[in-house]
This record gives structure tokens, C-alpha cells and sequence, in this order.
């Protein structure tokens, strides 16, 4: 790679985990609620918990905040560095928008400005995924919707979908012969660790049959409920 390839991945990737780690569940909820989202329920910085703590309202807005950060992230990357600086690597124009990607869900799960404990970044990682590859994560988001439907597990369809992702960015990029689909399927295999990382805790709990599962029912809702 070129000096200003390799300076454009740095700044892409610093600036989109900056981005990331604005955490929406916890700024809308001090917003609306002068409370700490952590502090109750599941204590994950997340949309479930935001709507089993708080209810609907404040989730959807957590919901479109999360889905604007990751459309934000990964469009204003490719539109700065691709139409407007030029620059491209490998011949493929989504190769920053998958950097500018794992950094904002980086961002998101290890947020600077809270002391790196923030969400399991799944509604970041989906719209990221989104914009960069439609087909893979559209099927991926039907297999989330099946597992979850038949489950109410939300953490499995979580998972399934980050994992069902990851394998067809490799499967239909080599099918349409995608440049530089190797590598791009590499940093969305990164995205689907994270997922899974983060939810370790859910993992043993669906072993152990004791995992939550989705209800619109509000729980708890702290002091300010």
C-alpha cells in the first residue's frame, strides 16, 4: 500500500471508532431518563435491555440511533476517501467501508467514553454489513428473524446471523468474483467474533437453559421508571 492508502486506513479507522463508541443506548437513556441504562436489568448498554428496562419508546430511539451510526460510518468513509480522495485498494471500493466497519463496532462494544464497556454491537455490525453487502446480510437478518421467531432467543439469532454473515461474504464473493472479497470476508469474520464475544455470557446461559427470553414486557424500570 501507498503512504496516503495506508494514512486514509488510520484515519478511517480512528475516526469511525470514535464515532463508535458515541454509545446510543446510554445517551438516549441519560437523555430521556437522567439514568444509566448499565445500572439495571442485564446491565448490557443494548437495545434488549433498553427495552425490557424502559419499554418501546426509548428502544426505537436507541434503535434508529444505532442504525444511523452505522449507515453514517461506513457511507461518509466511502464518499470521503473513494469519490472525493480517490483512493482505492485492490480495486475494490467497499475495502474501507469493511475497515471504517469493524472500527465503528470496535467503537461500540469498547467505548472510549465509558470506560470501554458498552453493547454486544449487533445493531451496528447489521447496518454496517447492510451497506456493504446487502444480499449476505439480508439473509443473514431472515435467518436472525427464523431463529428468533422459533427460539425468542434473541442472543442465538444474534449469533446465527453474525456467523451466516460472515460465511456468505466469503461464498458470494468468490461466486461473483468480488475484488478483494478475501479480505473483506476476513474483517466481517472479525465483526462475527466480536458478536460472539460479547455474548459469552448468553452462550452459557443457553447451555445452561436459563437464557432470557424476547418479551415486550417492560421489567424494572429502575428509579425514574
Amino acid at each position: 500500500m501507498s503512504a496516503s492508502q495506508i494514512l486514509a486506513v488510520i484515519i478511517v479507522a480512528a475516526a469511525s471508532y470514535l464515532f463508535g463508541s458515541l454509545n446510543s443506548a446510554i445517551v438516549v437513556c441519560s437523555i430521556a431518563k437522567h439514568d444509566d441504562i448499565r445500572k439495571y436489568g442485564s446491565k448490557n448498554a443494548g437495545l434488549t435491555n433498553v427495552l425490557r428496562v424502559y419499554g418501546k419508546s426509548l428502544a426505537i430511539a436507541t434503535l434508529l440511533c444505532d442504525l444511523f451510526k452505522g449507515v453514517v460510518a461506513v457511507v461518509s468513509s466511502r464518499i470521503i476517501v473513494g469519490s472525493v480522495l480517490g483512493i482505492e485498494y485492490f480495486s475494490d471500493k467497499l475495502f474501507i467501508g469493511y475497515v471504517s466497519g469493524l472500527f465503528v463496532v470496535l467503537g461500540h462494544v469498547f467505548p472510549l467514553f465509558y470506560g470501554f464497556k458498552g453493547g454486544k454491537g449487533v445493531l451496528t455490525s447489521c447496518t454496517t454489513m447492510l451497506v456493504l453487502d446487502p444480499i449476505s446480510m439480508s439473509l443473514a437478518l431472515l435467518s436472525f428473524i427464523i431463529v428468533v421467531a422459533i427460539t425468542k432467543y434473541v442472543s442465538l439469532g444474534s449469533i446465527l446471523g453474525a456467523v451466516v454473515n460472515a460465511v456468505l461474504t466469503f461464498i458470494f464473493g468468490a461466486i461473483f468474483d468480488t475484488p478483494g472479497f478475501l479480505l473483506n470476508g476476513i474483517i466481517a469474520s472479525f465483526v462475527a467474533a466480536i458478536v460472539i464475544i460479547k455474548h459469552k455470557a448468553n452462550i452459557i446461559r443457553l447451555i445452561n437453559k436459563n437464557e432470557n427470553k424476547l418479551s415486550f414486557k417492560t421489567k424494572g424500570g429502575g428509579q425514574n421508571g
